[in-house]
């Protein structure tokens, strides 16, 4: 039995493993290993299904969900973030909008401006994200982006008007993630995307009042890559 290369203990897939348990049972530690992979991948699927149920009621929910976290995850590792933590951002993403499965569809789908009455109604959507999810103990962290993704830097965005560092950092990062391809694509109440200068203006203009302008920085560096 080699013991000159023992798993690493902050493998992502051994996380609930001792480091001795891991050094004197290595062949226990890849079965654990293995299982933990399995999990995960069925956490995904069950993950994807939900999307998928609330895709049937609007076509562009999936495919922007896995525009913002494939985005919010390259945020999340350019920032140096743990590999467990993206992992709960990267689910907290997928599922940030899984609320609005109880909102009517002649306001979700509605084409042209939501009226204030309305708007109270789409609001709530976070709220129901959090009565799911809070349920689903698997999820931990990861309901962060779903509750508080509408949260402001400045305290002026909603469910519960946190402000600066009060709202998780997960949260913080989506934040401006969401917007960027909210305002990149279409929707049922705008026809054309902004273009991508604009965009990038409006973002700026906003660090330190939606968005936290240390993730305005990095998020700046990412997009500039692509």
């Amino acid at each position: 039995m080699n013991h000159k290369n023992p798993p690493n203990p902050e493998d992502p897939d051994l996380d609930f493993l001792t480091e001795s348990v891991i050094i004197k049972y290595p062949r226990l530690t890849e079965e654990v290993r293995k299982l933990n992979r399995q999990i995960r991948e069925v956490y995904d699927a069950f993950l994807e299904g939900w999307i998928l149920g609330l895709e049937l009621r609007d076509f562009e929910t999936r495919r922007h969900a896995h525009r913002v976290t494939e985005m919010s995850v390259e945020m999340a590792e350019a920032m140096g973030i743990d590999e467990s933590d993206v992992m709960y951002l990267r689910w907290g993403a997928l599922l940030h909008d899984i609320g609005k499965i109880g909102v009517p569809d002649n306001i979700l789908l509605k084409p042209g401006p939501l009226t204030p009455e309305e708007w109270v109604t789409m609001r709530k959507h976070t709220e129901y994200a959090f009565e799911m999810l809070s349920r689903v103990s698997f999820l931990g962290p990861a309901i962060e982006i779903p509750y508080y993704h509408h949260e402001k830097w400045d305290g002026t965005g909603y469910p519960n008007g946190l402000k600066g560092e009060q709202i998780p950092l997960a949260a913080r990062i989506f934040a401006v993630v969401d917007v960027w391809d909210a305002l990149n694509s279409k929707r049922p109440y705008r026809e054309a995307s902004w273009p991508k200068e604009k965009i990038i203006a409006y973002i700026q203009e906003q660090s330190g009042k939606h968005f936290d302008p240390d993730i305005v920085r990095v998020f700046l560096e990412v997009v500039v890559r692509h």
